[in-house]
């Protein structure tokens, strides 16, 4: 997701870069489908949050198939542009929803209703994490799920191990089944 302040721009990948995030490199390494499968069904309502270029969009898009939907949040209007070339004039075009968030917010409806939510290499970015767990917290159903999934080349597992505490105190429960991606801290949390 990135997020930009009113000082100065965040850690955030540009927009130039977004190639390098969608690679078949990293379909073997990190494929959405195989790390996905065992929590989205079809006809599920999917977060992508941080999407990017739509990487895992479109594999959360064939899992909760045409039932289904993804609403893929990014800051970057020039990143929801690559992903709505992607699925432009596929049958994903009816399933991903781009949505552009703030600089302080997700600015999501308070009914999302999520079944499911991911944040891939992204939660690093955000400068107020509480806040965003909290609007992740709400956007969720009770029952949802939350994947987080954040590298070690930006984050320690003492920053990881406080942005699960941040979490938690948002109301998130951690899950057991975390999936294990290659190069990755991951956890699995839940919304009572």
């Amino acid at each position: 997701m990135g997020v930009l302040t009113g000082r100065d721009e965040q850690h955030v990948c540009p927009v130039t870069l977004a190639g390098g995030l969608d690679n078949r490199i990293r379909r073997w390494l990190q494929d959405p489908v195989k790390i996905l499968a065992p929590f989205v069904r079809p006809g599920m309502t999917a977060l992508d949050l941080g999407c990017g270029p739509g990487y895992f969009s479109l594999g959360l898009a064939r899992l909760v198939g045409d039932e289904g939907k993804v609403i893929a949040v990014d800051l970057q209007a020039g990143m929801l542009d690559l992903l709505r070339g992607k699925v432009r004039g596929t049958a994903l075009e009816q399933v991903i929803q781009p949505h552009q968030c703030a600089a302080d917010s997700l600015c999501l409806d308070s009914g999302a209703a999520a079944d499911f939510a991911l944040a891939f290499y992204m939660v690093h970015e955000v400068p107020d994490k509480a806040r965003f767990f909290r609007e992740i917290f709400a956007a969720l159903a009770p029952g949802g799920k939350f994947l987080l999934v954040e590298p070690p080349f930006h984050v320690s597992k003492k920053a990881f191990a406080a942005t699960l505490a941040l979490a938690a105190e948002a109301g998130f429960k951690a899950l057991e089944g975390a999936p294990r991606v290659f190069f990755s801290y991951t956890a699995l949390l839940g919304k009572a």
